[in-house]
């Protein structure tokens, strides 16, 4: 028998209940996925939990503990399908189990190795119902940072810019505070919050001396991460003194030594990593190396060279671009550079587009075809 409309709504609700909780996750439990639970009992939400941080109980768990006894004959909503491995916490089909649970409803099943089908095919042949499906695309989309990483090793690449009406992020001495208004700002405070690192180039950190930390007060320290293929940097910038959050600089292993002595010794850690053909830092290779370092999400916030890296290498999965209502000149500093178009029907096409305003700003989100991790220089 099918799933009848009004079974689908339910489940739908709960689900719905289920994914909200997993993004108070956010920034949090990288390179685990965000997963939120709601134990329901007699249509009633009986108990709800989410994966609160890296290395602490998961949803099901602490959505089970919530319920106690009620637990027992009821149905569990989870966000991705429940592991069955021991990690750095029991397999949650063990704690589902004794709770009694009868019924089990996954937005989506988990493609990590350790994982994959094995927590649904533990419950189904102990007798519970399992249930995939409800609400896939928004779970998918909440995860689509863990999913990539598991599929690929590399990071989620969201890039952001922030440009005026004439695709300049900066005037003409390189200064861009602010182009964009207040609102637009208080936007990029969720974007870092939610990522596991903020990488700007070494030019951004001169000019604009950056804080890139979150300043919700939440506690979340997402790793800065400055690109500097030859460590031409000035060390009384801000994200080498005030110790708000690690700082990392990406450079190449023919930069100078004693360059990164006086790093280290500002308590910033040193990435060296391979060039490439144009002589700075390998966008591949830092991508690799942030997900070997178990970083599922970046934000890539500028400048121009850095932007055109990325692009030109292959790897932004998604571009938020702040378009400001105002016009800086031909002699300002561009946001992208040259990415050998020579007609108008090869460009960089966006998928997925969307538009949204914050005060007198536009913010227009996509997603570049065929985005993935190819090198520039390959």
């Amino acid at each position: 028998m099918g799933t009848s409309a009004r079974e689908r709504e339910r489940d739908e609700r709960f689900m719905a209940e289920a994914l909200a909780l997993a993004r108070l996750g956010a920034g949090r439990v990288s390179p685990n996925p965000l997963v939120g639970a709601v134990v329901v009992r007699d249509g009633r939400i009986a108990g709800r939990g989410y994966h609160a941080a890296f290395g602490g109980p998961h949803a099901e768990s602490a959505a089970l503990a919530d319920a106690g006894e009620k637990a027992r004959g009821a149905d569990l909503y989870v966000s991705l399908e429940p592991c069955n491995h021991l990690g750095k916490t029991p397999p949650c089909t063990e704690a589902i189990l004794r709770a009694g649970v009868t019924r089990l409803v996954c937005a989506l099943a988990d493609p990590n190795p350790l994982v994959r089908g094995g927590g649904a095919e533990r419950l189904r042949a102990a007798g519970v119902a399992v249930e995939l499906g409800p609400m896939e695309e928004d779970a998918r989309r909440l995860n689509e940072a863990y999913l990539k990483h598991v599929r690929t090793g590399l990071p989620f690449v969201e890039l952001k810019i922030a440009a005026s009406l004439d695709g300049r992020i900066a005037a003409a001495g390189g200064r861009s505070r602010w182009i964009t208004g207040e609102e637009a700002r208080d936007a990029v405070q969720g974007w870092r919050a939610a990522a596991s690192g903020i990488v700007v180039g070494a030019g951004t950190v001169r000019a604009d001396d950056p804080a890139l930390t979150v300043r919700d007060g939440s506690g979340v320290r997402p790793r800065r991460i400055v690109v500097s293929s030859r460590l031409d940097l000035t060390l009384d910038r801000r994200v080498f003194r005030d110790g708000e959050a690690p700082t990392v600089v990406a450079t190449t292993t023919d930069a100078p030594a004693e360059a990164e002595r006086a790093l280290v010794e500002r308590g910033a850690e040193v990435w060296r990593m391979r060039a490439a053909d144009d002589g700075r830092v390998s966008v591949l290779a830092l991508l690799e190396r942030c997900g070997a370092e178990g970083m599922n999400r970046l934000l890539v916030e500028g400048g121009g060279a850095l932007a055109t890296a990325f692009l030109a290498a292959g790897c932004v999965d998604r571009i938020r671009l702040f378009v400001a209502p105002v016009i800086l000149g031909g002699d300002g500093v561009a946001w992208a550079g040259p990415l050998g178009v020579t007609d108008p029907s090869d460009g960089l096409r966006l998928d997925e587009v969307e538009f949204s305003r914050f005060g007198d700003d536009l913010l227009v989100t996509g997603v570049p075809r065929a985005a993935g991790a190819r090198e520039a220089e390959e």
